[in-house]
């Protein structure tokens, strides 16, 4: 069974290796998510973040993790919704490979990731959920190195809609 959890709750306090930031291109902090990581981890993750030259939309990076719990922050920059004909999906997909990856590679076992894109960037949550699940699912069953992914969900209504589709995609 591929270890995907579902949670409602503060990103900044999971108890995993990683979370991963939803981050703005310039990676130097913003609102929601990233706003609530930045202010969690203390200005050191900002400093950091600020020899990373930026991150393009669909990539990630990696820095320490500071004051949070969790030992690294992997940001990534995920699509603003422009209606789905833009490339978004496969944007969208590309954060959670990509952020996957990097974890993989710092042998990081545990995950924690927010819904992507869905705030401020207007992706819709169901599409969103079903791009997130089955992209670590997909990832997980080519290099299953991460035990653990929790999806973090902030409002009641994400996590229901996470949760219903983690339940559907089980059933196949």
């Amino acid at each position: 069974m591929i270890p995907i959890e579902i949670t409602q709750g503060d990103i900044t306090l999971q108890q995993t290796d990683a979370i991963v930031n939803a981050a703005n291109t310039a990676l130097l902090g913003g609102g929601g998510v990233d706003g609530a990581i930045h202010r969690a981890a203390g200005p050191e993750l900002l400093e950091e973040c600020r020899t990373l030259g930026g991150c393009p939309t669909g990539e990630a990076r990696i820095t320490k993790g500071y004051r949070l719990t969790a030992r690294y922050v992997i940001h990534t920059v995920g699509p603003v919704w422009r209606g789905g004909s833009r490339g978004e999906d496969r944007l969208l997909q590309s954060c959670y490979e990509k952020s996957l990856g990097l974890a993989a590679s710092q042998a990081i076992r545990t995950l924690a990731f927010p819904s992507i894109s869905t705030g401020a960037y207007r992706f819709p949550v169901s599409r969103a959920a079903g791009i997130a699940v089955s992209s670590v699912r997909d990832y997980l069953e080519r290099a299953p190195v991460i035990e653990k992914v929790v999806f973090v969900c902030f409002s009641k209504n994400d996590y229901d809609i996470y949760h219903e589709v983690l339940k559907v995609t089980e059933s196949f």
